[in-house]
């Protein structure tokens, strides 16, 4: 059990998909400029990764090495698939709101890159519980940077007024360019606690 919970919770911090591997930053760019659009995409890559490895773990000795990148898409499609099909019918706006972005969830390299370095190597438990720590912290990182967004960008919090009448409210952080910048000042802030939990785990 301890094996699996330091699998799960690497991908928390110490291997952070945004904040330490810098991989999808096109969607924390592009979604996060709500916490509902943020926590939906999350939610969704959270889904298609586990999923996937779980996939990719059990067929992982019946494909042929040569081919195998492209059967691992095809999966990742077909999950995709399911997802935008669910959230178009039962939930519209938020379909609407993620647009292209959603169909662009197949070829984020966070998922096709756990499916290749772990779960082709891993069997059906370990790999589950690497898609759901790897998901889950980047579900936790899109959800921190919608929510500096929106609440200095726009002065809301999942659409509710936090901030005073009189707030003046910074229309770059709602752009690309200030996700980019606040995503940095993220990235460097993160690989400090991450240098500390290192040193702290070799005076141990």
């Amino acid at each position: 059990m301890t094996e699996l919970w330091n699998i799960y919770k690497k991908g928390l911090v110490l291997e952070n998909p945004i904040f330490v591997l810098a991989l999808s930053l096109c969607p924390a760019l592009a979604v996060t400029s709500s916490v509902l659009n943020a926590l939906t995409m999350g939610l969704t890559v959270l889904f298609v990764i586990t999923c996937n490895n779980v996939s990719v773990s059990i067929i992982r000795n019946l494909v042929n090495p040569k081919v195998r990148v492209p059967v691992y898409i095809v999966s990742i499609a077909t999950i995709v698939t399911v997802v935008q099909l669910l959230l178009q019918a039962y939930f519209p706006l938020l379909y609407k709101a993620l647009g292209i972005y959603l169909a662009l969830v197949v070829v984020f390299a966070i998922i096709l890159a756990r499916a290749e370095v772990f779960a082709s190597k891993n069997g059906v438990v370990r790999s589950f519980f690497d898609g759901l720590g790897m998901g889950s912290g980047f579900c936790i990182a899109m959800v921190i940077i919608g929510s500096i967004r929106e609440i200095i960008g726009a002065g809301t919090f999942l659409g509710i007024q936090v901030m005073p009448a009189s707030y003046n409210a910074p229309l770059m952080l709602i752009l690309p360019a200030g996700a980019f910048i606040l995503i940095g000042y993220l990235v460097a802030l993160c690989k400090m606690w991450v240098q500390h939990i290192e040193k702290q785990q070799s005076k141990a």
